[in-house]
């Protein structure tokens, strides 16, 4: 069983950072995608950012320019970089990786941006 632990959410003033970090069980270089997800109060899961197998990157409108995906494949580890956050960054954050078709879901981090 593929086991993600997210890591690095807190309370952030509009305008900061946070870097989160997603703890894979195995080998992400196995993965054919692996993303960050959020979702926040009374809204649909959407996604923020997803890297693919050979490193190509797509991200969401709102996060483009401001968002950015790393890989540390020796530690298994994908990060998601947030800059320039925003009160409507408030989510809950989820990782995901994908093995063509098994998907897999961390537990989630929040995240919380004060204005």
């Amino acid at each position: 069983q593929v086991q993600l632990v997210e890591s690095g959410g807190g309370l952030v003033q509009a305008g900061g950072s946070l870097r989160l970090s997603c703890a894979a069980s195995e080998n992400i270089f196995s993965f054919n995608v692996m993303g960050w997800y959020r979702q926040a109060p009374g809204e649909q899961r959407e996604l923020v950012a997803r890297i693919t197998h050979m490193g190509v990157t797509n991200y969401a409108d709102s996060t483009e320019g401001r968002f950015t995906l790393s890989r540390d494949i020796a530690k298994n580890i994908l990060f998601l970089q947030m800059n320039s956050l925003k009160p409507e960054d408030t989510a809950v954050y989820y990782c995901n990786a994908d093995r063509f078709g098994d998907t897999h879901w961390g537990q989630g981090t929040q995240v919380t941006v004060s204005s």
